[in-house]
């Protein structure tokens, strides 16, 4: 993985640590999931305007559309329907223990679907990053006495196997459409059955149209969901999804640090050891990680067949967009 790559990934996490302050600060002004669809619908038009304005291609074979499909209805549905939803009932720590289970999820699917392989030090180094984000979720694991705490399990692995599916299906989207226009589809898609839960479940006339919420919707909409999602697209062009993933394990670790510097949290040993885990788990994988069995990673310039059967480069297909 080059620099630029893990850059980007670096970025992505610190936009996901971002949100959750966000998400906390919006669910006490608006219904759960007319906030979840609002936020994709906001995410999703400001990445197709911007297409629309940059000239971007439309995906045009059915495979692509179907694959978008399987990303809205992953990532955005049901990973926006479990995490909004299990605020209500699931204390922080086992939630952001739960749903790092993801990686773990998504390294099985990438074996099944796209033939990625992890050997022996990738596999440890996954269990390691997970084991570090169980120490740091530690100290929120008391308190399981919730009403509807195991309702609130539920949805957070809901959400962690919706992510999971979502993005071995953007993996599997690489190279063949334009990251602007496939997330910003897919932003829509998976923002349609969350308007419709909440058309039928939830009183519309409680969303507090303030400045705050119009705020921290927007914040949230643009660079927490549209930029992250392009970001996240354009790095799993060039990584493999299981060496990427790991990176997730940051979020947690990203938002404590913030929390320190901007909120005087105080973190005690339990963050340390668990960061140091994580840290050691992504170097691990990063070691390890194997290309798919039987072929190798494209290069930049590797031929990639589109809809029309032609083979380009992904530098062409860079060109093409610009």
């Amino acid at each position: 993985m080059n620099a630029g790559a893990a850059l980007r990934l670096v970025a992505v996490m610190a936009l996901w640590a971002a949100c959750f302050p966000l998400i906390t600060v919006g669910l006490d002004l608006a219904p759960h999931m007319a906030f979840a669809a609002m936020r994709a619908t906001v995410a999703g038009v400001f990445l197709l305007v911007l297409g629309a304005v940059s000239r971007r291609p439309v995906p045009r074979d059915v495979r692509s559309w179907a694959l978008v499909v399987v990303v809205g209805l992953g990532a955005t549905t049901l990973g926006f329907l479990g995490m909004f939803h299990a605020a209500e009932f699931i204390l922080p720590g086992l939630a952001t223990v739960l749903s790092n289970t993801q990686p773990l999820l998504a390294a099985v699917l990438a074996y099944l679907f796209l033939g990625e392989r992890l050997r022996v030090f990738g596999k440890i180094g996954m269990l390691t990053g997970f084991g570090g984000m169980a120490v740091i979720g530690w100290a929120g694991f008391s308190g399981g006495g919730i009403e509807g705490y195991t309702l609130g399990n539920a949805y957070v692995l809901l959400a962690a196997f919706g992510v999971a599916v979502g993005n071995v299906a953007i993996s599997g989207l690489g190279g063949r459409v334009d990251p602007l226009m496939a997330m910003g589809f897919q932003l829509l898609v998976g923002a349609l059955p969350l308007a419709g839960l909440s058309f039928l479940t939830e009183d519309l006339t409680t969303v507090d149209w303030s400045l705050q919420f119009v705020g921290v919707l927007l914040a949230l909409a643009v660079p927490g969901t549209a930029v992250a999602f392009w970001l996240w697209f354009e790095v799993l062009e060039e990584v493999e999804l299981n060496r990427a993933n790991v990176f997730t394990f940051l979020v947690p670790v990203l938002a404590l640090v913030a929390g320190a510097l901007f909120f005087e949290e105080r973190l005690g040993w339990t963050h340390a050891v668990g960061t140091v885990l994580i840290l050691a788990g992504v170097g691990l994988v990063q070691r390890d990680a194997s290309p798919p069995s039987g072929t190798q990673i494209r290069s930049a310039d590797a031929p990639v067949t589109g809809p029309t059967g032609h083979g380009c480069g992904r530098r062409d297909m860079a060109r093409r967009r610009s």
